[in-house]
């Protein structure tokens, strides 16, 4: 079993050597720890802290980075994204997919959810580029009975390997009716999957909602459904009052913050400070890159603590709680045995480099990775016991970016 030795990193304030034995953390010790690795590192100018689980994204959309900016969020999906959309390829997303990840690697993160179109090519990517996922299958009341149920029997035959599971992953409730909500809850129950669902994102997703259900809210109308439980992913969730944040905390429901999003698309600000206070469980996300515009974690948690900030008080989205929905409670949200550093956990890690100019004075390391760190301050990611990105590179990454620039330019060119 190939065995990974790091020594004289900075971990929890002070220096300590770290082995990773396959997959997992085998040892953590300020002690010398006497191994014959298969490699060792010298991590006397890095730090050691967890990588970041994205929560919420929508891998190939990089292809439309920058393609409908400065649009409200329905004309830029139905005028706009939608269309677009529909002149993508199998190989298309499987390029569009590599090219996010490639972005995900070198900012941090080696974990995300993922919610798009032929699910089976970012699968692909993934298992390729050493990262992990948890990939949704979309589904929509606009699809063909005989499209529905061939995606439905492939979420019955997806099985989870060590690094990519599967989701059922119903678009939002105003593009899919209770008919087939319950069909997509029921999969999720039969497969022991987790479902994931954009809710709450606006207030005329609200208004409507209310119009149709009774006067219910959107989270109202999904627990109305029995939709709501710990394996249940909410995406946006900004349209919420105290009772609905009841329910959130009691289902156990996870609530994917996109700050970046939610202020492009105009959707309104994420009741960060009255969730945490509720107990509703929160993690952080990008969203898509063509409504970010990037897939940069860090860039996610700065601007989910400033925006907490500006609504509440100069305490709330505190750089302790912000990393934690970064790393730790995203990895939770999702049964990953992953997010801290820790013996016996899967080995997920990133080594910072120290000498980067953001990270000087370094008197508190989290603060500097929430409110001063850009992607240059990551030198090093290792997921899943391996090294994925050294020295800030990652392998293949010029075939990887000349591929999505000549599918970019071929979608353009398409009728």
């Amino acid at each position: 079993m190939d065995t990974l030795l790091i020594n004289n990193v900075l971990l929890d304030g002070i220096r300590q050597n770290v082995l990773i034995e396959g997959n997992r953390f085998k040892a953590i010790s300020t002690e010398k720890i006497e191994v014959a690795a298969t490699e060792v590192v010298d991590g006397s100018r890095f730090a050691m802290v967890p990588p970041f689980y994205n929560g919420h994204c929508h891998a190939a959309m990089v292809l439309l980075r920058g393609f409908a900016d400065d649009l409200p969020l329905q004309a830029w999906l139905n005028d706009s994204i939608w269309p677009m959309e529909a002149k993508l390829t199998a190989e298309d997303i499987y390029a569009g997919s590599r090219l996010a990840i490639l972005e995900m690697i070198k900012s941090g993160t080696v974990f995300f959810e993922d919610m798009y179109w032929e699910e089976q090519e970012t699968a692909r990517a993934v298992e390729e580029m050493g990262v992990r996922a948890a990939i949704g299958v979309s589904l929509m009341d606009r699809q063909s009975a005989a499209e529905k149920d061939r995606l439905f029997e492939r979420l019955r035959h997806y099985k989870p390997t060590e690094r990519v599971s599967y989701t059922v992953a119903p678009h939002a409730i105003y593009t899919v009716g209770t008919e087939l909500l319950l069909r997509c809850k029921k999969a999720a129950d039969e497969n022991g999957q987790y479902l994931n669902i954009h809710l709450a994102e606006t207030m005329t997703e609200d208004a409507d909602c209310r119009k149709a259900h009774n006067g219910m809210s959107p989270v109202e109308y999904m627990d109305s459904i029995g939709l709501l439980s710990p394996k249940t992913i909410l995406a946006h969730v900004v349209h919420v009052d105290q009772r609905d944040q009841e329910i959130l905390a009691r289902s156990g429901a996870v609530c994917v913050h996109n700050p970046a999003s939610n202020m492009k698309l105009s959707s309104g600000v994420f009741k960060m400070k009255e969730l945490q206070k509720n107990g509703c469980r929160i993690a952080l996300g990008t969203d898509g890159a063509s409504s970010n515009n990037n897939l940069d974690m860090i860039d996610e948690m700065k601007l989910a603590a400033l925006l907490a900030k500006c609504y509440a008080d100069s305490e709330a989205g505190a750089a302790t709680d912000i990393f934690k929905m970064a790393t730790q409670w995203g990895a939770e949200a999702f049964g990953l045995d992953a997010g801290v550093i820790a013996e016996g956990k899967l080995a997920d890690a990133l080594l910072i480099d120290l000498d980067n100019e953001k990270l000087v004075p370094n008197y508190n390391l989290v603060s500097n990775l929430v409110y001063a760190a850009d992607c240059s301050c990551i030198d090093t990611v290792i997921c899943n016991g391996k090294i994925i990105m050294r020295n800030r590179v990652v392998p293949g990454e010029k075939e990887i970016i000349e591929q999505a620039r000549a599918t970019c330019d071929s979608l353009i060119a398409r009728k």
